[in-house]
């Protein structure tokens, strides 16, 4: 976690860009492996990681219950994302032959695909309307692919990547880093939840017992920090189903543990210590049988001695493991506020 990777997110009392910047609409830039390169040494890479460990700091030691300021921009995206939720239930499965991969999603992404502009309108001010295309790409990136109907850790790299991108045009300021993860981003992770219990969708790129989960890397970073000198619960305390009961709403990284931990109908823990057997969090989740079993990467988390070492460890993990992989990089879109040019020295 090299310090100089750490950048602030606008000050409140910063000027926006000019509303003459250019904007242009994101692409695809990470063909063939070699160009991975130019990934590691763009704008974008020092942008995007420097992002997440700012609000990996922002939220250290911090409950979810924690008081912080919620601004106006703030609670306009949460209106967004409450707005995907509703348009989930308007567009309920279909039956199928096929168990997994409900084609309803279809219909549920269309609507989005056609409003994303629209819903992006609403948190953009009008002075900034020209960079509304530009940032509405990443949102739609952001819920999964239409096609395969899957979602995974690409998918929720593009919403941080929205979210960074309201930052960069002076959207979100320093004030809402809290905010950031522990109204916006923890409302994200309800709806794509819902996304795939509803639409069972596939786990996209999964790595089945080896992976550290199915479809989500990031709320485990930031979780983590959250739990950083706690006074009594340590890391080997998250695979006992008492302490993630009594402190799930306290801290995502527990409230991920309880989701994965969780049947398909929402039924409570099994009886046993590490012997939850369910086909993982979703009925699409390739993780199955007891939890040692089913998540060893976390298990094996759970020995380490200090959630300090845990965060350090999972942000290693994530540049390693996400972001240093062609297969999911290769979907990732770049434009004027995420470049792909080299990282400008100061």
């Amino acid at each position: 976690m090299a310090e100089g990777e750490r950048h602030s997110l606008p000050d409140s009392s910063e000027d926006s860009p000019p509303a003459t910047q250019n904007f242009i609409i994101p692409k695809k830039e990470i063909h063939t492996v070699p160009d991975m390169g130019k990934w590691k040494r763009s704008q974008a890479y020092a942008d995007y990681i420097g992002f997440i460990l700012t609000l990996n700091e922002g939220v250290k030691g911090k409950k979810l219950t924690f008081e912080y300021t919620v601004s106006e921009a703030i609670e306009k995206l949460v209106a967004l994302l409450n707005t995907l939720d509703r348009w989930i239930d308007e567009t309920p499965p279909v039956d199928q032959p096929s168990r997994f991969g409900n084609k309803a999603y279809r219909t549920w992404y269309a609507k989005l695909d056609e409003e994303a502009e629209n819903l992006v309108a609403t948190v953009v001010p009008t002075h900034l309307a020209a960079a509304v295309p530009e940032v509405a790409v990443y949102l739609k990136e952001a819920v999964g692919n239409s096609t395969r109907i899957d979602y995974g850790t690409g998918h929720e790299a593009a919403f941080a990547a929205f979210l960074c991108c309201l930052c960069k045009i002076g959207v979100l300021r320093v004030d809402d880093q809290i905010a950031i993860v522990f109204k916006v981003f923890n409302r994200y992770l309800e709806v794509m939840r819902k996304l795939q219990k509803t639409y069972r969708m596939e786990p996209a790129g999964s790595q089945g017992v080896w992976g550290l989960d199915d479809f989500q890397f990031l709320p485990f970073i930031w979780g983590s920090s959250q739990l950083i000198d706690h006074p009594y619960l340590e890391p080997r305390h998250f695979v006992d189903e008492k302490a993630v009961n009594e402190n799930h709403k306290d801290y995502m990284f527990l409230e991920c543990i309880l989701f994965i931990t969780e049947l398909l109908t929402e039924e409570p823990f099994t009886k046993g210590r590490f012997s939850w057997e369910w086909r993982g969090r979703n009925a699409a989740s390739m993780k199955t049988g007891p939890f040692a079993e089913h998540s060893n990467q976390l298990w094996n988390i759970s020995a380490v001695p200090s959630w300090s070492k845990v965060n350090q460890g999972l942000i290693r993990m994530y540049k390693a493991e996400c972001l240093e992989k062609f297969p999911v990089i290769q979907h990732f879109k770049f434009g004027s506020l995420l470049p792909i040019h080299p990282v400008t020295s100061c």
